[in-house]
């Protein structure tokens, strides 16, 4: 009788055992996915003027919720792994004419050169100059569906190639895109004032090119003139600060900080022959050992001490860093600039964040944008599973360059206004 009892039972334990595996599997999901997160507007950090009150009224995207796609749009790392995988859905393939140009060292920078196809929102010509995210370029999926985007919002979009990015082009000279070197994007720049002398510039970078034109700006005031606006999307401010933390496990940054790294590898030996060859031109503390290193590296500070440092001359790691980052040319820039990361990008420790925050409490010019989700240059935006080709990200750079365009306008007019009532002394 007894027997029959514990048989009877047996049922009952192995569907308990059944529930609770389906109960944790369900929190893992929910934890992984994090979809207790809550949805809500970005936080703002800025100074009260009048230009950041006309921003928060010509901006309502500043103000309004993000709602990422309600499965997965909340995980920080599906963001970053669909960007960097997918760039985005169903991207446009916009037509531009690529453009050469030498450098004193012999190099050739390109960038890709689009046309707008409306008339911009305040009837004048604005161009977009635009740096893309490390080792990427015009063909990176999101840097195609952005500038369609923009094209269709009226702007010419001039967007660099980072030096040695692109597969098809080979190098001319003993050199690559570095961390902050500004040399080529700066080239551009002087070619679009030179070839449109009434156009007027918005600048915009994503990622290490957020570095990259943040420190343009700051490195002279000559840089800033005909620019109406700056916007810097998921960039870590100081590689020198982001260099531990890129080390650390904490939310897979040492793997993240892998994948980039052999990427980075890839690129640099598809250009070995040039950077490692025998050239009398090559940096000369560029060796045969730097290549063995290059060979065994797993991090992008192993690569960025053997290789890249050494394209400019630094003698160590800390001074590369701190030489090539933003952070000391912030305060010099002048025009309005955004600044815009997601809280679980998981790229960018939060103690980085300290640096656009207590910048933006301090300089009227300057807005901080932290929306809880996104990812590095994720923001997606969908209802439940898939996401629209469109991203918050773009609809907010394009919304606020926009909003620039008529601020300035705004004030010009009331300037010639003021000039005509009170006419000639």
């Amino acid at each position: 009788m007894s027997a029959m009892l514990e048989t009877s039972e047996l049922p009952a334990v192995f569907d308990g055992v059944k529930l609770a595996a389906v109960a944790a599997a369900l929190y893992v999901i929910v934890r992984c996915l994090n979809l207790k997160s809550p949805t809500a507007p970005p936080e703002l950090i800025y100074q009260d003027s009048a230009l950041a009150r006309f921003l928060l009224k010509s901006c309502p995207l500043l103000t309004k919720e993000y709602v990422p796609p309600l499965i997965w749009g909340k995980s920080g790392h599906i963001q970053t792994a669909l960007y960097g995988k997918m760039g985005r859905v169903r991207s446009p393939h916009p037509y531009g004419l690529r453009k050469y140009l030498t450098m004193p060292d012999g190099a050739t920078a390109t960038f890709d050169l689009f046309e707008p196809q409306s008339e911009h929102c305040i009837g004048e010509d604005v161009t977009m100059v635009i740096c893309p995210g490390i080792a990427n370029h015009s063909e990176k999926q999101y840097i195609r569906t952005f500038v369609d985007y923009a094209q269709k919002n009226g702007y010419r979009c001039a967007v660099l190639n980072h030096l040695g990015a692109l597969p098809n082009i080979e190098l001319t000279s003993p050199r690559m895109f570095t961390y902050g070197c500004t040399w080529e994007f700066s080239a551009m720049v002087n070619y679009i004032k030179k070839t449109y002398p009434q156009t007027q510039l918005v600048v915009v970078g994503f990622s290490l090119g957020g570095n990259i034109v943040c420190k343009y700006l700051g490195e002279s005031q000559a840089n800033q003139e005909r620019v109406l606006c700056c916007v810097s999307v998921c960039q870590g401010y100081s590689a020198l600060r982001a260099q531990e933390t890129f080390m650390q496990w904490d939310q897979c940054r040492r793997f993240y900080n892998f994948l980039m790294a052999d990427n980075m590898k890839k690129i640099i030996l598809s250009h070995r022959q040039v950077l490692f060859g025998d050239n009398l031109k090559k940096p000369q503390s560029l060796s045969d050992a730097d290549l063995s290193k290059l060979y065994t590296a797993t991090s992008l500070m192993q690569i960025d001490d053997n290789v890249m440092r050494k394209f400019h001359g630094y003698s160590s790691l800390k001074e590369y860093y701190e030489e090539e980052s933003c952070l000391h040319y912030l305060h010099r820039i002048y025009v309005p600039l955004l600044l815009v990361n997601a809280a679980d990008d998981p790229l960018v420790h939060e103690s980085l964040l300290s640096i656009p925050r207590a910048l933006s409490e301090k300089r009227e010019n300057v807005m901080y944008v932290l929306p809880l989700h996104g990812g590095h240059l994720g923001f997606f935006e969908g209802s439940v599973l898939f996401p629209e080709p469109l991203t918050w990200m773009d609809k907010l750079v394009v919304q606020y360059a926009n909003a620039i365009c008529q601020w300035e306008k705004t004030k010009s007019h009331c300037s010639d206004t003021e000039q005509s009532v009170s006419g000639p002394e």
